[in-house]
């Protein structure tokens, strides 16, 4: 039998994570305590919130053992992942990807990407009933794109994905409680744009942890361009699944109300201070807690090596692998899988 993959949460305040006779050992204030055994099943990360404390020796073993140490902030965002070196040994995988940005692999996978983000978008419409996409009328834009040029054709991709987008965003928006006249990320204004962003940011979390697990080069992708400080690759592979973050905040915000959200003062540049509307601590706490359990709902899409459903969070997870795999030559097609939730 399978041992059964755990994730060990250290949340809250006050907890101690230590490590004693082959076991992970959790006390809280109170002395109550908590044993693990690192062998007994397959620990598949440790997640440290700030207000705890975690033993030397805890890093010690999740170095040796390849188990990822998550850290987050008291509101649950996640700011560090700490990982072994042996993670930096997969060089095959990493030649392969940079090789597919001359091979025409990496043109056929940007291609993919925004067809597969516009098809999420699509059955997002479908499902409450809104003026859906012509799939046909995208799907022949992308394909008969011919260029040999992965620059190329990701700025006639552009505005192929920004038309889909304009679309799908006033749509969808004609179903929240707040009037938006338009989709802004960074740095937005009005607070359904920011709870958007604090949404999409839990996902970036988890799909850079699925593109890590998977070797690949975060920052190297094939829709977005290569920029500092911009992890293009998680970027294109959020693409994919912002559809599942846009149709549980849909649901989500009907019973949000003018009082969950606080002004912030920030300053946009230099010399220009702005107000920006955001959800308050506590609707931001309640918000990344039930986005972590969105990712743990269980959809019926096959794993590709065992069972006959699985979480969200693991089919991010295996869609990197098998880009992984197809990047290798290992796997002849990429073709993302999408559920509805």
């Amino acid at each position: 039998m399978r041992a059964k993959v755990l994730t060990i949460n250290v949340e809250g305040n006050g907890y101690y994570l230590g490590m004693e006779k082959g076991c992970f050992v959790i006390r809280d204030r109170e002395g109550n305590v908590e044993r693990i055994p690192l062998f007994e099943n397959e620990i598949g990360e440790i997640i440290v919130s700030s207000g705890n404390f975690i033993s030397t020796g805890v890093l010690a073993s999740c170095g040796f053992w390849d188990i990822p140490i998550i850290v987050k902030t008291r509101n649950g965002n996640p700011v560090a992942v700490l990982r072994s070196l042996d993670d930096d040994s997969h060089v095959k995988t990493r030649l392969a990807q940079y090789e597919a940005l001359h091979n025409g692999k990496g043109i056929a996978i940007a291609k993919t990407i925004v067809y597969g983000k516009i098809e999420g978008q699509n059955m997002v419409l479908r499902k409450y009933g809104l003026r859906e996409l012509d799939l046909a009328f995208y799907k022949s834009r992308i394909e008969g794109l011919n260029s040999k040029s992965l620059g190329d054709v990701r700025r006639r991709l552009l505005p192929i994905e920004g038309k889909a987008s304009e679309h799908y965003y006033r749509e969808i928006f004609g179903l929240m409680p707040f009037k938006v006249d338009k989709r802004k990320g960074w740095k937005a204004y009005d607070g359904l744009n920011n709870t958007f962003n604090l949404a999409y940011t839990m996902l970036k979390f988890r799909v850079y942890m699925a593109v890590l697990n998977a070797h690949l080069e975060p920052y190297l992708g094939f829709v977005h361009s290569e920029q500092f400080g911009k992890p293009s690759l998680v970027c294109d592979m959020m693409e994919l699944y912002r559809y599942l973050i846009d149709d549980f905040l849909i649901v989500y915000s009907q019973n949000l109300t003018a009082k969950d959200f606080t002004v912030k003062n920030e300053w946009f540049s230099s010399n220009r201070l702005g107000k920006r509307q955001v959800l308050n601590k506590e609707k931001t706490r309640e918000l990344t807690q039930k986005l972590n359990q969105l990712f743990k709902v269980k959809v019926d899409v096959p794993r590709f090596k065992f069972g006959k459903s699985q979480t969200i969070e693991t089919l991010i997870s295996e869609e990197a692998y098998l880009l992984a795999k197809y990047l290798r030559n290992e796997w002849d097609l990429w073709k993302p899988r999408l559920v509805v939730v």
